[in-house]
């Protein structure tokens, strides 16, 4: 890894019913606003773990451990309000346990919600804009056995395609085992003989899409501090050519430190990724406790 990570460039959050600051805009490229509009598809997708967020009156909430955030009305509010602020065309999450308390956050007015069929309460979903034409396929419940004597389930990856006029990619949404953020492929704790498991498996899947010629991308919580000369990311960059979105860059969220929520694009979509789009979404300081302890991730794809 290079000793300092380049700290990402922000998009930083107003006071609630204001507009988005112009900031916002600076990194789009040049080119994407020049080109002439053809018949093209554009998207922003975004991964955003949301720490915990479940109903705590719900019986399987008992099995929760006791220091999770115990969330509020006004928590649910600021969510929501920052989800509006995201203005992501797909938004998949982590750390939700049913359908009912994520619409609480995205609206199903604007969004198909998709979750993964595991019964834990940290479940892996989706939010999608209505006008999108979505296949939905098996779950990836291999993730969620990769665990050698785990007493308990981890998390399934939920696994679609997003169709537009003339292309389709395929989507990935996952939440790793976490505990091996950066530990050597050496260690035998800390959880990294599971995690280099499902890498395994995210390597078997990538497999199958580059034999069918999908254009893919595997997004969400990796909790891995992954960079290009990681041994996990080349290990899934030997069933072919990837882009690591977040390669080299740290989230301004994250103090400096590597990113563990990821965007990895493969086949096709590496040319769909727009250049300079990678943004971080931040909370208002007073309200980083009504939020997650992640900060949404996003990039802007343009499929043909």
């Amino acid at each position: 890894m290079p000793a300092t990570p380049h700290l990402w460039r922000a998009f930083f959050m107003p006071a609630r019913g204001r507009l988005c600051h112009a900031m916002a805009l600076c990194l789009i490229s040049p080119l994407l606003i020049t080109r002439p509009c053809l018949a093209e598809t554009q998207l922003k997708i975004a991964t955003w773990n949301m720490d915990w967020l479940i109903n705590e009156t719900s019986p399987q909430a008992q099995t929760a451990p006791p220091d999770i955030p115990h969330r509020t009305p006004d928590d649910f509010y600021a969510l929501s309000d920052y989800a509006q602020h995201l203005n992501a065309d797909i938004i998949a999450f982590q750390e939700t346990d049913n359908k009912d308390t994520a619409t609480r956050v995205f609206s199903e007015l604007r969004y198909t919600i998709l979750m993964t069929h595991d019964d834990i309460l940290q479940r892996t979903g989706i939010a999608l804009n209505k006008n999108l034409h979505i296949t939905r396929h098996p779950d990836l419940t291999e993730l969620s056995t990769a665990g050698v004597n785990t007493r308990h389930l981890l998390r399934s990856g939920l696994d679609i395609t997003v169709q537009s006029d003339h292309s389709a990619l395929r989507l990935l949404v996952i939440h790793l085992k976490a505990g091996c953020s950066y530990y050597p492929m050496t260690e035998k704790k800390h959880s990294c003989p599971t995690l280099i498991k499902q890498f395994s498996i995210l390597q078997k899947w990538i497999v199958q899409r580059q034999a069918s010629h999908e254009a893919f991308l595997i997004l969400g919580d990796f909790n891995r501090r992954l960079t290009k000369a990681d041994p996990l990311f080349l290990k899934l960059s030997q069933s072919g050519p990837l882009i690591l979105t977040t390669s080299g860059f740290a989230p301004p969220c994250e103090g400096g430190r590597y990113f563990i929520d990821h965007l990895i694009a493969g086949g096709d979509a590496i040319s769909w990724i727009a250049p300079g789009s990678l943004k971080v979404m931040l909370y208002k300081p007073d309200e980083q406790a009504l939020t997650s302890d992640h900060c949404p991730v996003s990039v802007k794809l343009i499929m043909p």
